[in-house]
């Protein structure tokens, strides 16, 4: 009897793939601020069900936000389980996306994890922080497998660095970066939101004032403008290639506008609002960053990827 062939998965289709889980990383740090931000932490009490052994029980607005949270997780381990398998169905098989792919499916179980830890510590601030930082890692990681999926790499593949110059400025960058990442995590671990509700248990804060976090945070901030803004000049004076400039364009634009926020914030005591703009703003700085790394090196196109949608040009700008 005839077996039915796996259908394989062209490259323009693994682009789909990959985009999806793109924005699929994004969506979790998203979902993660608004249950932090509505108070909702502690919505549920029990993991991975709301309520010992059930799923529903006495319903509230905090309970029903956490547990969407992880409903959100469930499908985003669909999503990049789909990514990974259609990774190896792939028509020309890659090393370098399946590894990206695994890595994600691997940090989503991980953030799984570490949110039960999280729920069963009553919100403890370390492993908040830390929660937040594995889903900034997972952004990165799906940031270079969409762009990966898009162009060819490999033995062979061509790869021409547009300045060996700043390639190294490029990777000297994350290094301030991920420090400003780091200390505003602990700035919002020791701030007003400790992601529980009025009547719940309140969740400990880090044992520094929120001031002293601030500012340090601010430091690490005006440093990394700083940055930022010189390797523009450096672009500009240099007549880098325009994918360097552009890049560089958005990297102070989106730095600026961080900073706008973060100041706005700390004036005006914290509101809940302008804490979820400065998320989402890291969200971009955090793509732009990567997207700056990776644009270092031209490489050729995959067959049948050159156009872009409007949703995939939104997403590679990093807003």
């Amino acid at each position: 009897m005839p077996t039915l062939a796996t259908p394989r998965v062209t490259a323009p289709q693994f682009r789909w793939f990959a985009l999806a889980a793109f924005i699929s990383m994004i969506l979790i740090v998203l979902s993660g601020v608004a249950v932090r931000l509505s108070g909702s932490g502690l919505g549920c009490p029990d993991w991975p069900t709301c309520f010992r052994h059930y799923a529903t029980h006495q319903w509230t607005l905090h309970s029903k936000i956490e547990f969407a949270n992880r409903l959100i997780t469930v499908a985003l381990v669909v999503v990049t389980g789909g990514t990974l398998l259609a990774a190896f169905r792939r028509e020309v098989r890659r090393r370098d996306l399946i590894i990206l792919s695994g890595a994600l499916v691997l940090g989503i179980v991980a953030d799984a994890v570490l949110g039960a830890f999280v729920v069963y510590s009553k919100l403890n601030p370390w492993l908040v922080s830390l929660h937040m930082l594995l889903s900034l890692a997972m952004v990165v990681i799906s940031a270079v497998l969409y762009h990966r999926a898009k162009y060819v790499y490999g033995p062979g593949a061509r790869r021409d660095v547009r300045d060996p110059h700043f390639l190294w400025i490029a990777r000297l960058l994350w290094i301030p970066f991920v420090a400003l990442l780091v200390t505003g995590t602990f700035t919002t671990g020791s701030g007003p939101h400790a992601g529980q509700s009025q009547g719940q248990l309140v969740a400990r804060r880090l044992p520094f004032a929120f001031s002293s976090a601030a500012w340090i945070h601010s430091l690490a901030a005006t440093l990394f403008i700083g940055l930022v803004v010189g390797l523009l000049f450096a672009v500009w004076k240099s007549a880098a290639p325009s994918a360097l400039q552009l890049g560089v364009r958005r990297l102070v634009l989106v730095a600026l506008a961080q900073a706008a926020i973060g100041v706005t914030q700390y004036l005006t005591h914290v509101p809940a609002l302008l804490v979820a703009l400065h998320v989402a703003g890291a969200i971009s700085l955090t793509i732009g960053v990567t997207q700056f790394h990776l644009k270092q090196s031209a490489h050729d196109r995959e067959a049948g990827t050159r156009r872009e949608s409007p949703t995939e040009n939104l997403v590679s700008t990093g807003l």
